[in-house]
């Protein structure tokens, strides 16, 4: 069996032999072979590098998760000792330049490298404003090891928490640390972990540990990004769980549309299970521990913990009353503890670090950081690792590189379906759980969009009450029903046909339904709405009286025109136009037929002198 004194073996070797001690002599080459980046072409990249360096002494290449700037992809790096040089936007044409350059002749890329792309005076990804405000603990290892390595994990720190809670300390000992460190989940309701962890220590026959990897939120891929990079991380943060709740079992529960992840899961569970990390007397220790993959159909609902237990038992997904809640009766009725993966990805960290560094991080109510996939309108999308605490302007602006194209930030959007809105007037606001409850959103899972000026907040809401109307299991009545009479409201609205109690009505069915909904996915439907209505009631009013969408996004409410004085009757939007619906002689102002104009814009993209507007 594996012991701490083996796990340093392996450390001490790894950092040698594949060149992660930065004194080591040589040169260390990563790609970035996450699924943004294989889906960007990191492939042949891959196989060029490898192929190239085949007879080079002290070179290793290997292929590594998403560091998180997911739009710079396809990504390579060079580590040379302490030195790290970033290439973004690779082809195999530029990778060869590099690999004859630099990896054999020393000489950096400078027109490749991601200060170049970004214009800012930096090699590395390491230096750039998006990273270094930065601080990655759930992330640490994305980007950086070769996530189908186990002797890399280990060269990292890596089973060296599961070592120290089966060989020094008690089950309660884990539980008070845990409690200590104030950790809440961080799959959107913030629940303490160590609570959550000290419910289910009651004696049993049998228990369960179960990961939430369930992420269905649009726009959100932090959990995606963290199995496909680190899923060592996982498994271990699992299997102190189950040694301290007394579980034998432990399932993953996995979207079947996280392919590369699942791979990779597998691949992991099967490497810890060789070395006696996983399985029968782990550690020597006498303690069992299995973990099984399931793989989920991709139902929305799923997320919700009592569904996503039917459907690990192989029934329905649809949620269950609770009490008795899964710390009681969970998995085949058995105690459960259910967390997520940015939860789980933190504890191996807080057990080896202690309580003391994990709180120096965060607020005194939201200790530590907080991963989110940030999209929308925002310069820099990607993957953010934040403290708690930090402004969400500081990520908009400091980290996400503000709006883009001169435009206004409107809002963000936390929580996804479940959320709400935050608008200008709160871009102040630290990002923690108490501070984001009190301006009528949450957390979330991590998911942050960003909108501007040109983004309708009514069609906004709409579009989150769609999904979720779409995904409702339709297992109780105030959600199968009220949110789809919410719905039909806002169709209306963004339709130009509003009524002047719309507003009123929607305000009273969010509130039912929050209140008598079966689930917690149920009760949290109404929030996107609430909360746009509760900071942007004048954008409704305005579509429901003057029949005008101010952001001038709502395709029934507006109208194109041509200004004749700027129009060089060029014929270029007459061309665009897919049913010619603009006419008019060369030279000479065109005109667009508003009966035949079917609102799709393509006019106003292809006009050189911008004389086409919408109103």
């Amino acid at each position: 069996m594996i012991t701490k004194k083996d796990l340093d073996k392996i450390k001490a070797a790894t950092l040698t032999e594949n060149y992660l001690d930065d004194s080591r002599e040589g040169i260390r080459v990563t790609v970035g072979m996450a699924t943004c980046g294989i889906a960007a072409g990191a492939k042949p990249l891959f196989r060029l590098l490898k192929e190239g360096t085949a007879d080079l002494e002290k070179v290793e290449v290997k292929m590594v998760g998403c560091i998180g700037s997911c739009r710079l992809e396809p990504m390579i790096e060079v580590y040379e000792g302490s030195k790290r040089t970033t290439y973004v936007f690779m082809t195999p044409e530029k990778c060869q330049k590099v690999l004859d350059e630099h990896i054999k002749g020393g000489k950096v890329v400078t027109e490749y490298t991601i200060g170049a792309a970004d214009k800012e005076n930096a090699s590395s990804i390491t230096e750039m404003s998006y990273f270094k405000s930065q601080k990655r603990i759930v992330l640490r290892n994305c980007g950086t090891i070769d996530p189908e390595n186990i002797d890399e994990y280990i060269a990292r720190g890596g089973y060296e928490a599961l070592d120290k809670v089966l060989t020094s300390m008690s089950k309660e000992d884990v539980v008070n640390t845990l409690l200590s460190s104030g950790l809440r989940g961080r799959g959107g309701a913030g629940f303490p972990t160590g609570l959550k962890w000290k419910f289910t220590m009651a004696e049993a026959d049998q228990k369960y540990v179960v990961c939430n990897a369930d992420e269905g939120d649009p726009g959100a891929f932090m959990n995606r990004s963290v199995l496909e990079g680190d899923p060592h991380a996982l498994l271990e943060a699992m299997a102190i769980a189950g040694y301290t709740i007394g579980a034998t079992i432990g399932y993953i529960y996995i979207r079947a549309e996280y392919p590369l992840a699942v791979e990779r899961l597998k691949i992991a569970i099967k490497q810890a299970e060789d070395k006696g990390l996983l399985g029968k007397n782990i550690m020597g220790s006498g303690v069992d521990f299995t973990i099984e993959l399931r793989l989920g159909a991709g139902a929305f609902v799923c997320g919700e913990e009592t569904a996503l237990i039917a459907s690990i038992e192989g029934e329905r997904g649809e949620p269950r009353p609770k009490p008795p809640f899964p710390s009681q009766s969970g998995v085949f009725g058995k105690p459960t503890v259910i967390n997520n993966v940015g939860t789980f990805a933190n504890i191996p960290q807080i057990i080896v670090k202690g309580v003391d560094w994990f709180k120096s991080t965060g607020t005194e109510k939201s200790s530590g950081t907080k991963v989110f996939a940030l999209g929308g309108k925002i310069s820099n999308p990607g993957l953010v690792e934040v403290p708690m605490g930090t402004t969400l302007r500081d990520i908009i602006y400091n980290m996400g590189g503000g709006i883009p194209n001169g435009k206004k930030f409107k809002a963000a959007q936390t929580g996804g379906p479940s959320g709400g809105c935050i608008p200008v007037d709160h871009i102040d606001t630290p990002i923690d759980y108490d501070s984001l409850a009190e301006i009528g959103t949450m957390m979330g899972s991590g998911g942050l969009i960003i909108m501007d000026e040109d983004n309708c907040m009514v069609d906004i809401a709409r579009y989150f009450l769609d999904f979720t109307v779409d995904e409702s299991c339709g297992k109780c009545v105030p959600c199968r029903i009220g949110t789809k009479r919410m719905l039909e409201i806002l169709e209306r609205i963004t339709t130009s046909k509003g009524k002047a109690d719309d507003i009123s009505k929607l305000k009273e069915l969010g509130k039912n339904i929050k209140l008598t909904a079966l689930c917690g996915l149920g009760q949290t439907a109404p929030n996107p709405v609430l909360s746009t209505i509760r900071y942007f009631e004048q954008e409704y009013e305005t579509h429901i009286k003057e029949h005008k969408c101010p952001a001038g996004s709502c395709q029934a409410m507006i109208a194109y025109f041509i200004e004749a004085e700027k129009c060089i009757g060029c014929g270029l939007c007459a061309r665009k136009c897919p049913v010619d619906a603009i006419s008019g002689e060369k030279k000479q102002p065109h005109k667009i037929d508003r009966s035949k104009c079917i609102k799709c814009g393509a006019c106003m993209e292809a006009c050189p002198v911008d004389a086409i507007y919408k109103r």
